[in-house]
């Protein structure tokens, strides 16, 4: 009798037909499971899949197996617990709309992807009808088609469109007329009339808001801000904000709404306005959401344990579901931080006031006070809405001096009776995330000073000091502490997630930690611990900077979802972000659950809420991406700019990337990339070695590696695209690695370049 496969017929794998002629012993094909999990992303976990082809007994093991090898091929990858397509969207993506096909129907592109994949767009069961120029949060499902785009995507929300500001360049023509010259090409000319130039001047990079086109001629406006000249920061930065979508102008209503909110008051909370909590921030920070105090644990049971207690800005107090602060919010999912600017997620009114934990003043607040062990594990914890008031204001620089033996008038008076607590709950902790063993990068953060002008003065690396990571421990166990509580409540959240390694990253770094003479143990439940020995052993020799980036490159992408998957980074089982409401949304929606779990109040998440939660942790997601994005055009395009009076001088620099085309050169000091072109290496014929990050000479075997400091001058800038061309001056140097990887990797590159044509050049 012919097995039959349960589910609805659309997720069948297989005709009608071809079921009523499988034998009991059917097994699928590798283009079968492969042609399933295309069609049907949302049920392509491995049980499943199993369940999809009725497959039982020995037969589950059979496509454990299967699914096993078609991971190491590359074919598959392991996002959370469902299988996909390498290279697939995932399931829910922001879309941008772009055009139509020749049947008229919309066609998008994914508006944080890499590559160049069309999407057919069509309208979900309800809901407005989306137009060229949206902005979706589609669900997408791959095609069959070999002709047409290789996905369809059904629209689940329609993002608002961006602000009417338009960014452009002011000229003054001959005839003394005005015109606006587009940064962008899908951007028009526009006129500006004499009424309306706002003290702009030629060359001027300048904010306009255009008015009614009229029926001839070009189109008309108004210049809003004058942005400064093209070489001043803040230019830069704002070109950054355009080309990314980020949202920069509050709507009317939201200011509005934020200046009419009222300060929050005692009622129905616990007042802990004596309990001397301190904020510890960077020394510019202009807004305060954490506050930290610790205490050794009084109990005779707990000997030498200690009491943390986290207390974060209350922004759910003030920012509802669905009011018109909360929407932007939404849109914004984040604050973005460039180097002379910070582009907030909430008016500065709730920002950097009622929500900002000042010194001295009544804030309200959602607080959780933790019990540690002596070794380090957290034994309980419990949360409490709250009304504090910040005993002192500190920088990270001040509370490690302090304890450091200089204390100033501010941090003298509590250095015994808060400080030293700190230090020593701390100490507590650190036991713990020894025992627990996060990944352990060494990689350090660089940060731009500007002069007074908003050009680049310097590139700094700040130093790592104690107090950072204090400060980063408490904000960790604090983010534990609320996805336990919620997940003990059974309250909806958005995790913050972090997969490890997929299988075909593990084996690409399993190569090329070969070339080194490293081992990486096989196995498809990796720890972070397996990463940190190899760091280990390369702490402090010649390749220790190559191996931590490689590492680096091998990890997955954190993100949001309210699914849990853990943190892979941080060796945690379950994670949620809680600590920064102020600047995240993410933060924001689990404040609201703890406050609905725990009946702390209004301002709770509500049902509606709740069941959004997919489609909102894949915006903010896509926001954060942006940001990144954003924030690093904006140094290299600072850089660039800092950079165009000193072409043909010579700079230290370090590999930072190596592809068939040539290789990418940072230069330590200021942290931006450039280029050098292959066909500009000397000496020898080229190839690319992709286990080994590196080029080699066909002739001499010598080349350069990802990661080798090397010394080149600066040819070209191009101050606006960020981009530096370079010149190598360090001679080629032998590469390790036997002769047999080595005549390998010639091999491979030579039956690339069958294909793509030759790169490099001999000299």
């Amino acid at each position: 009798m012919a097995r039959r496969i349960s589910g609805r017929s659309h997720g069948d794998p297989r005709t009608a037909d071809t079921r009523a002629k499988v034998r009991d012993d059917y097994r699928p094909s590798r283009d079968e499971i492969l042609r399933y999990i295309a069609e049907n992303p949302d049920r392509s976990g491995k049980r499943e899949i199993a369940k999809a082809f009725a497959l039982r007994g020995e037969d589950r093991i059979w496509l454990k197996d299967l699914l096993r090898d078609l991971q190491d091929e590359g074919l598959l990858t392991r996002e959370r617990k469902r299988l996909a397509r390498s290279g697939a969207l995932p399931h829910v993506s922001v879309l941008d709309i772009f055009g139509r096909d020749s049947d008229g129907v919309l066609l998008a592109h994914p508006s944080e992807y890499s590559g160049t994949v069309s999407i057919r767009v069509s309208r979900g069961s309800s809901g407005p009808t989306p137009g060229i120029g949206d902005r979706v949060l589609a669900k997408t499902f791959p095609t069959d088609d070999p002709s047409g785009p290789a996905y369809t995507g059904r629209v689940m929300k329609i993002f608002e469109r961006r602000s009417d500001a338009l960014l452009g360049v002011f000229r003054v023509l001959k005839d003394g007329t005005f015109r606006i010259e587009p940064v962008e090409r899908r951007q028009p000319e526009l006129i500006v009339d004499k009424e309306f130039q706002n003290g702009a001047r030629n060359g001027d990079l300048v904010e306009v808001e255009p008015a009614r086109a009229s029926r001839y001629g070009l189109p008309r406006a108004k210049v809003l801000n004058v942005l400064g000249s093209l070489t001043s920061e803040k230019a830069v930065s704002m070109i950054a904000i355009h080309a990314h979508d980020i949202p920069h102008i509050f709507p009317a209503d939201v200011f509005a709404e934020a200046e009419a909110v009222k300060p929050a008051t005692l009622a129905g909370r616990e007042d802990w306005r004596d309990l001397p909590l301190i904020t510890i921030d960077p020394a510019d920070a202009k807004d305060h959401d954490d506050a930290v105090f610790a205490t050794p644990d009084p109990d005779e049971k707990n000997s030498g344990g200690v009491l943390v207690t986290v207390a974060i800005a209350d922004v759910a107090a003030y920012v509802r579901y669905g009011s018109a602060l909360d929407r932007e919010a939404l849109k914004r999912g984040n604050s973005v931080y460039f180097p002379d600017r910070v582009v907030p997620m909430l008016p500065e009114r709730i920002s950097n006031d009622l929500c900002s934990l000042r010194e001295g003043q009544d804030r309200p607040g959602l607080a959780v006070r933790m019990t540690f062990s002596a070794d380090g594990r957290k034994l309980r914890h419990s949360f409490h809405r709250i009304m504090m008031k910040s005993a002192a204001k500190l920088a990270y620089t001040q509370a490690q001096a302090a304890i450091d033996g200089m204390p100033d008038d501010k941090t003298g008076p509590i250095l015994a009776t808060v400080l030293k607590p700190l230090w020593d709950a701390y100490a507590v902790l650190k036991r713990g995330r020894d025992g627990r063993q996060p990944l352990e990068l060494d990689l350090p953060e660089r940060k731009i000073l500007l002069k007074e002008d908003g050009t680049v003065d310097r590139v700094v690396v700040p130093d790592r000091l104690d107090a950072h990571k204090l400060i980063e421990e408490f904000m960790i166990q604090a983010n534990v502490a609320a996805a336990e509580t919620l997940e003990a409540k059974k309250e909806s959240l958005v995790y913050r997630i972090h997969d490890a390694p997929s299988l075909a990253k593990q084996e690409s770094l399993r190569e090329f930690l070969q070339t080194l003479g490293l081992s990486l143990a096989r196995g498809a439940q990796m720890r972070p611990n397996q990463f940190n020995g190899i760091l280990e052993r390369v702490r402090g020799a010649d390749n220790e900077a190559l191996v931590n980036e490689v590492v680096l490159r091998s990890q997955s992408q954190a993100e949001y979802s309210p699914k849990n998957i853990g943190h892979f980074g941080l060796n945690l089982k379950r994670y949620a972000h809680f600590t920064s409401p102020i600047r995240r949304y993410a933060d924001l929606i689990v404040h609201r659950g703890l406050i609905a779990a725990l009946n702390l109040g209004p301002g709770g998440l509500t049902q509606q809420e709740a069941e959004r939660l997919e489609e909102v942790s894949a915006l903010i997601s896509a926001t954060e991406r942006r940001a990144m994005a954003a924030e690093r055009d904006t140094v290299d395009r600072l850089v660039a700019a800092y950079l165009a009076e000193r072409i043909d001088e010579r700079f230290d620099a370090r590999i930072s990337g190596v592809t068939k085309a040539g290789l990418f050169v940072q230069l330590p000091q200021f942290g931006a990339d450039g280029f050098i072109p292959v066909s500009s290496l000397d000496g020898d014929y080229y190839i690319y070695d992709e286990t080994a990050r590196s080029l080699f000479g066909e002739r001499t075997g010598k080349g350069y590696q990802l990661a080798d400091r090397v010394e080149v001058r600066l040819i070209e800038v191009a101050p606006m695209a960020g981009a530096m061309r370079f010149e190598m001056l360090t001679d080629p140097k032998p590469l390790p690695g036997s002769k047999r990887s080595f005549h390998k990797a010639k091999g491979r590159a030579r039956a690339s370049q069958s294909r793509s044509g030759p790169r490099g050049r001999r000299r």
